[in-house]
C-alpha cells in the first residue's frame, strides 16, 4: 500500500493560514484510477488538528477519496467570492449564517432529506434554514463570554463574578493591585469585534436584533435612537484601558498564550473554541465565563450563543455524491461519537451527542445560563463583509485615525452598503 504524506502549511488565525491535507492510499493503478478529489474550503484553522483527524479516519473507510483542504481566515470572504467569479468553485465552502444563506443559496446543496440531517438537531436546522431548504451544516454551537482564569481571579480576591460595569472595573483594580493585567483584547482580528459587539446588540433594549439591522441597513435608524449600542464604543475604551499594550497586534494566538500563562486575567472576543488552544500551553489551568457586564445594570448582562460558521456543499460539484457520502458518514457513523466530543471537543449539532470531553467553557456557561438566558447570536444579521469593514473601522478607531462620531458614521454606511438580515 503507498500512501501520500498529509502535507501541511499552517498559520495563525488572523494571518494567512492555508492547510492542504492531501490524502489517498491503494495499490498502484487501481488506486489512482479510481480516487476522487474532493476539494474543501474553509475557515476556522483553530479546528486544524480536528480535520486532520477526519480527514485520516475517512481514508481508511475510503481508501480512493482525496481529499483537498485549504483553509483561510483573515481574508476568507473576499477570496470565496473571487473563487466564485473566476470559476473555480470547490466542492465545499464555509460562509457566517444569516443572509450569508441567502447570498450563497444558488450554490448550496439541498440537505433536508440527507441523513445527516435526520440527527441534527432542531436549533442547529433552525440556524441553517433559508426559503425551507437546509442550506448547509455546522461542526458545532458556540457560546460567547468573558474568558477569566479562576486563579488569578481568587489571587485577587474577587469572589462573585461581575455582573454590572462598576463591578467589572472593581475587578480591574484588584487584578492590577496583584500585579495582574486583566485584560488581552485580540484588535488584530477583525472577528473579535462582531463577538463583542453582539452583546450590546442583543441587550439593545430587549428589541429583535434582526429588525434593528433591517432598520440600519434601510437607513432609518442610528446609533443615537439605540444607546446601548453607543455604549460598545465605551467598553471598547474600558478593555484599552484596562489591557495589555499593542492589542492591535494581539492576534488570537497571543491572546490563547497570554492567559495560558499568566500575563493576563481575561480575554475580550473568544469562545469555547479558545479553550483547547488555552489548554495545549497550560493543561491543568482553570477556566470559565463570567458573562458581559456592559452597563450599570444588570438587566443588561447577557450571554450569547450560536452557529457561527455554516459549511456549504457545492450544488454543481462534479463529485457531490462523493461530498455527501462523506459529510452523512461524519455526522452519522460511530466515529461521529468520536469526533464531536473527543477529537473536535466541541458543543455537537447533533441530538443526544455527550458534551465536549474535558471541557470547562461549556460546563461554565451552563452554569451561568441557569440565571441569565442565552440570547442567541446577533452577529448572525449581518454578512461577514461587514464585519470585516466594521473591524477595519474600530482598527481605525484604536489607532486614533477615527473619532467617535466618524466611526459610528461610517458603520452605519457600512450597514447600508454591505446589508443585511431581511
Amino acid at each position: 500500500m503507498k500512501r501520500v504524506a498529509t502535507k501541511i502549511l499552517c498559520g495563525t488565525i488572523g494571518l494567512l493560514a492555508v492547510v492542504l491535507l492531501t490524502v489517498s492510499c491503494g495499490g498502484g493503478a487501481a488506486a489512482g484510477k479510481n480516487q476522487v478529489t474532493i476539494r474543501i474550503y474553509q475557515n476556522q484553522p483553530e479546528y486544524t488538528d480536528a480535520f486532520n483527524a477526519y480527514v485520516e479516519a475517512y481514508k481508511r473507510v475510503k481508501p480512493n477519496i482525496k481529499i483537498d483542504m485549504e483553509i483561510l481566515q483573515a481574508d476568507y470572504p473576499s477570496v470565496l467570492k473571487a473563487k466564485i467569479a473566476s470559476g473555480n468553485m470547490p466542492d465545499v465552502f464555509a460562509s457566517a449564517p444569516g443572509p450569508e444563506l441567502q447570498q450563497y443559496d444558488q450554490y448550496s446543496e439541498d440537505l433536508s432529506n440527507q441523513p445527516l440531517a435526520k440527527v441534527m438537531t432542531d436549533s442547529a436546522k433552525a440556524i441553517l434554514t433559508y426559503n425551507n431548504k437546509l442550506e448547509g451544516l455546522v461542526y458545532k454551537i458556540d457560546e460567547f463570554g468573558i474568558i477569566y482564569n479562576k486563579k488569578m481571579f481568587e489571587e485577587a480576591g474577587i469572589t462573585e463574578l461581575p455582573m454590572t460595569r462598576p463591578q467589572l472595573e472593581d475587578a480591574a483594580k484588584k487584578l492590577l493591585a496583584k500585579g495582574h493585567t486583566p485584560f488581552s483584547a485580540g484588535y488584530k482580528e477583525w472577528w473579535v469585534f462582531k463577538h463583542v459587539f453582539q452583546q450590546f446588540q442583543a441587550a439593545d433594549a430587549g428589541l429583535d436584533a434582526g429588525k434593528v439591522v433591517n432598520d440600519f441597513v434601510e437607513g432609518k435608524t442610528t446609533f443615537a435612537d439605540h444607546p446601548k449600542l453607543a455604549e460598545f464604543f465605551d467598553f471598547i475604551d474600558f478593555t484599552l484601558k484596562y489591557g495589555a499594550p499593542k492589542p492591535l497586534e494581539t492576534d488570537f494566538n497571543a491572546q490563547c498564550a497570554a492567559i495560558a500563562t499568566g500575563k493576563v486575567a481575561m480575554l475580550i472576543g473568544q469562545g469555547t473554541w479558545a479553550e483547547d488552544t488555552i489548554k495545549k500551553i497550560t493543561p491543568d489551568i482553570e477556566i470559565g465565563f463570567t458573562p458581559y457586564a456592559i452597563t450599570d445594570s444588570k438587566d443588561d448582562t447577557v450571554l450569547t450563543a450560536g452557529g457561527g460558521c455554516v459549511i456549504h456543499i457545492n450544488n454543481k460539484s462534479s463529485v457531490k455524491k462523493e461530498t455527501l457520502d462523506f459529510f452523512n458518514w461524519l455526522f452519522t457513523s460511530d466515529y461521529a461519537k468520536e469526533w464531536f466530543p473527543k477529537v473536535a471537543k466541541v458543543i455537537s449539532p447533533i441530538n443526544g451527542m455527550p458534551g465536549p470531553e474535558g471541557q470547562q467553557l461549556p460546563q461554565s456557561f451552563a452554569d451561568l445560563a441557569k440565571t441569565i438566558p442565552p440570547k442567541g447570536e446577533p452577529i448572525n444579521y449581518s454578512p461577514d463583509s461587514f464585519h470585516m469593514k466594521f473591524g477595519e473601522i474600530m482598527q481605525g478607531y484604536i489607532g486614533k485615525k477615527l473619532s467617535k462620531a466618524q466611526a459610528i458614521a461610517q458603520i452605519q454606511q457600512a450597514w447600508q452598503q454591505l446589508g443585511g438580515s431581511k
